[in-house]
């Protein structure tokens, strides 16, 4: 398992070991162990969720707040998406800035996103698979969230704006600047 921090600090981008042969394929796709030896980082995942989508769904960006804040591990099982984190943690040198990259299938990456950060993806193929473990559970009350075309945070999701599909609660969700 490789390891790699992204320039937002405890953000980390997980590249698993791949073995494969004439029967297909073999990979390991998280050792708690190893995690926290290579990221210093003692997380326990408690609760594992998955959702599939067609091209176009856009999910976020949303947080847990305060005491129900979560760190997650996010991939993607089939088809393939843009993700993108923001890390909103007070005094972090890195606060409203943004990473973003492709999870898919094909590359078996895996971002880990710690507790203090916005998340969301938008689905790139249709039939898409992500799944995620999260640190803490989930309190409908602790949600929290920024519209994903935020002024401020100029995010490129890589689909023009009628070819994104949100959920009503999404379309909701306030900019950046009343996030704040």
């Amino acid at each position: 398992m490789k390891i790699t921090e992204t320039f937002l600090k405890d953000c980390f981008i997980i590249e698993p070991k791949v073995f494969k042969d004439n029967r297909g394929e073999f990979f390991e796709a998280f050792n708690q162990k190893l995690f926290q030896e290579q990221t210093g980082l003692d997380v326990s995942f408690v609760q594992d969720n998955q959702s599939s989508s067609k091209k176009g769904v856009l999910r976020g960006l949303h947080m847990q707040k305060g005491e129900h804040a979560q760190a997650k591990l996010v991939r993607v099982i089939q088809g393939k998406v843009l993700d993108v984190v923001v890390d909103v943690r007070e005094n972090s040198t890195t606060f409203g800035q943004t990473f973003c990259c492709i999870l898919c299938d094909e590359n078996k990456k895996q971002l880990f996103i710690p507790r203090g950060f916005l998340h969301g993806f938008v689905v790139l193929e249709d039939e898409t698979v992500f799944a995620y473990k999260c640190d803490n559970y989930y309190k409908p009350e602790a949600e929290d969230g920024v519209i994903y075309n935020d002024k401020d945070l100029k995010i490129d999701w890589m689909l023009s704006e009628d070819e994104i599909i949100l959920s009503e609660k999404d379309k909701r969700l306030k900019p950046f600047k009343n996030f704040i």
